[in-house]
């Protein structure tokens, strides 16, 4: 793990007068890149080729006939990702006096324990708990920080001869490196014959079959809460509220169930890809218990990590038909709806801020105060 004191001493030298926002060109880049703008700080997307176009095209930074448009100022375009752990980019982004802001398309295209051991850029979150996201190679992940912390998860399943309810399987795409096969059985009998048919269509695999995990599924609607945390002075914000589309299940779930059972087998198991987002908000009544089990959580990443939470995070999580709330996975970094909140600003967030405030443009605002209060050693690891 690169210590924190590495990171200060590439800190040190930058010049503090000309820091760049830098984020990699996917998930939540956008906002990231927006935030940056509204708080005049430049920014600079690292990109990959053959998927830079949005950045380095569509919403590039520029003048046209006196018309302001765009809001990427700067791009690094790659042959891959994962190439900007090597010398020559870090030592470009080192040149810009670049802090980093992590999202989970970095984490897994570069690969975590490379981010922990190789990027010596300075990171603007807590760099050892991005780990927890990997639920399959990870004993201390969300789900062990979530009992740990004292936060409701979904029952678990050891085996799938235990499953005597509806279960969500949950386990890595073959193909898609960000995507899940997920698939639901209520029975052995049932996991056994939509194993089969996810295997002969290449969507899973055996080795991640052996990986996956079995779960109760929560019957309720799915609420993604992003707050965000500031180390400067010790208090979490709730910025806003999202929830997800999902190919193909958004759109089976439109069909008479009628027709659902006369639908092709393929078409009966719903891959469950998430394609979008939408803003939400929650009854006041209930808000309070989320609010609870985000400071469970900050709580405990106080006691066990090298720093708390930094920045943004996201509880995503499920409620039941007794307002209970159980959270089914936490990102340790900006999640991936906040676009949702580009330009308009997150709900909660404009309310408490009493201005537009993306997550993106929180973010932003937390690094310009750590430079003027002369504490960005609190805001990087």
């Amino acid at each position: 793990m690169i210590l924190k004191q590495d990171v200060l001493d590439v800190v040190s030298e930058y010049d503090k007068r000309s820091i760049t926002v830098g984020v990699l060109g996917s998930h939540s880049a956008l906002d990231v890149c927006d935030g940056a703008r509204d708080e005049g700080l430049p920014n600079l997307v690292v990109c990959q080729k053959g998927r830079d176009g949005l950045y380095t095209n569509y919403f590039k930074g520029r003048t046209m006939n006196g018309l302001e448009k765009g809001l990427v100022d700067e791009t690094i375009v790659l042959n891959k990702f994962d190439e900007i752990l090597t010398e020559n980019v870090q030592e470009q982004l080192v040149k810009k006096n670049t802090l980093f802001i992590p999202n989970r398309s970095f984490v897994v295209y570069s690969g975590i324990r490379r981010v922990e051991n190789e990027f010596r850029l300075p990171l603007v979150g807590t760099r050892d708990m991005l780990k927890i996201e990997d639920r399959e190679t990870e004993k201390e992940n969300y789900y062990w920080v979530s009992q740990q912390a004292g936060i409701p998860i979904p029952k678990h399943y050891v085996s799938k001869d235990d499953i005597d309810t509806l279960v969500m399987v949950k386990l890595h795409h073959k193909y898609m490196t960000l995507e899940r096969g997920f698939f639901t059985a209520a029975s052995p009998e049932e996991f056994d014959a939509k194993v089969e048919r996810l295997l002969d269509r290449e969507i899973i695999t055996t080795e991640a079959l052996n990986d996956a995990r079995i779960e109760q599924y929560i019957i309720g609607p799915v609420f993604n809460f992003n707050f965000f945390y500031s180390p400067i002075d010790d208090e979490i914000e709730l910025l806003g509220i999202d929830f997800r589309f999902e190919s193909n299940l958004d759109g089976l779930v439109r069909i008479p169930a009628e027709q659902q059972l006369e639908l092709p087998a393929k078409y009966r198991d719903p891959l469950m890809t998430i394609v979008g987002h939408a803003n939400a908000s929650l009854r006041e009544s209930l808000l309070e218990r989320v609010y609870l089990m985000a400071e469970r959580f900050v709580a405990f990443s106080k006691r066990h990590y090298s720093a708390p939470i930094i920045g943004p995070f996201c509880l995503q999580t499920i409620v039941d038909q007794n307002m209970d709330f159980y959270v089914y996975d936490i990102a340790t970094r900006i999640g991936g709806g906040t676009n949702v909140h580009t330009n308009v600003g997150a709900p909660y967030g404009n309310s408490l801020l009493r201005t537009r405030m993306s997550s993106g443009r929180r973010l932003a605002l937390e690094i310009k105060r750590a430079i003027a209060l002369d504490q960005v050693d609190k805001i990087v690891t």
